[in-house]
Parts: C-alpha cells; structure tokens; sequence
C-alpha cells in the first residue's frame, strides 16, 4: 500500500498537516510506502497582497489553535506564481534527498521566519543546508528543464484528481482500492482509511493464498 502526499512548498494549510503527515509516516512504518509530489498551485490560488496573506494565516492558524501566527515577510507581490521553491524542493531529490528536510526547511524558512523562498539565492540556500548539497549543482538542477517537466507532470497528477485543495493525500492498494483526502490537516481520518484498506489488502491476501488469485474457468 502506498500513500501520495500532493504539496505545495509556501502552502500554509500544507505547513499545518506537516504533523500529521510525520504521525501517519512513524504510525505506517513498514506497512505503507509513504511518498510526495509537487503540486504546483497556479497564480490566481496566490495571495495578492501581504495583508491577504496576513487574512489567511489568521483564519488557518485560529482552526488549528496555533500558539503563533504564520509569517507573512516571504510574500513579494511581483512574483506571480512561487515555483521557485517547489522546483529546488523538486531537484533535492536528484541527489537522494528524498526524505522531507529540504522542503521542511523551505517551508520554515517561508511562513515561519519569512525568508524570500521565491528567489533563486534564498531557496538554494536553505535547501543546500538542510540537505548537505553542493549549492551551484543544486541550482544548476532546480533551473533544468528536467526538473521543471516533472513538477508539471506532478501537478497534473494532481489535477487529473479533479481536487483543488493542498494538501491532498492519495492512498491506494495492490488490490486497486483508492482513497483521496484533500484539504484535510489531520491524521485521524487518513488513519481510519489506511486501517480500512490494508484490512482489505490483508484478507485478499489470505484468500489468495487458499483459493488462487484467478477464478476457475467456467
């Protein structure tokens, strides 16, 4: 079984389910591959000014009883659509960064102690450090075409879900059964699906093993 997690690096309600995404990973350990794809928000999903974003955080950060307000400093109103920090997030992987540290540290460095993610230097700054990379070949792989086809391709994954919220989680099984939660921050529901589904998976296995995993022929 496996889970796709669809984010958005300067997403603030992605920043939220964080918590539950590192619950399920440490909870599913050994049961369920645990993965993450960019999802690239267009530019009408962004903000429009700093004062907006400030809107945004006040409303996210009282549903989920934050003790802190997010930081709002990342915002540049100039810059229209915020791939910047997907595409270095994206690129991290290339050199077997494939855990979640450099996108958390993206993150951080965005609405927590807002840093301009949006801009080529900052990014590659914080990504290097969090996950010990050559910062020029780091850049050099976050601005190659290779890099950016596969964000479009991730995001059209997404989009192909016919969902517009980030997060999104996409849990499926070897037995074809699939499950989205989009918009959700919170473990306990993707729980009980996971719980639901690896039963299912466990007790085709189970006839599987007595019957066969093809019908007799007529």
């Amino acid at each position: 079984m496996k889970i796709t997690y669809y984010v958005e690096v300067v997403s603030s309600w992605c920043y939220w389910a964080e918590p539950a995404w590192a619950d399920l990973k440490q909870r599913y350990a050994g049961k369920v591959d645990f993965h993450w794809k960019i999802a690239q928000m267009p530019p009408e999903a962004y903000p429009l000014s700093k004062a907006q974003t400030d809107w945004f955080y006040r409303r996210s950060g009282t549903i989920v009883r934050s003790p802190f307000m997010l930081n709002s400093d990342w915002f540049e109103p100039e810059i229209k659509q915020y791939v910047v920090p997907n595409l270095v997030a994206e690129a991290a992987k290339d050199f077997r960064v494939t855990d979640d540290r450099v996108r958390l540290a993206l993150a951080h460095a965005a609405v927590r102690e807002g840093r301009k993610v949006g801009r080529w230097d900052v990014a590659v700054d914080v990504a290097a450090a969090a996950g010990g990379l050559d910062r020029a070949a780091l850049l050099k792989c976050a601005q190659s075409p290779e890099v950016a086809a596969r964000n479009r391709a991730s995001s059209a994954e997404f989009d192909a879900l016919q969902v517009n919220q980030r997060p999104t989680f996409l849990l499926e099984t070897n037995i074809g059964d699939r499950a989205v939660f989009s918009g959700l921050a919170k473990a306990e529901p993707i729980a009980a699906a996971l719980d639901a589904m690896l039963s299912d998976a466990a007790a085709y296995a189970a006839y599987t093993a007595h019957y066969g995993s093809t019908p007799p022929p007529v």
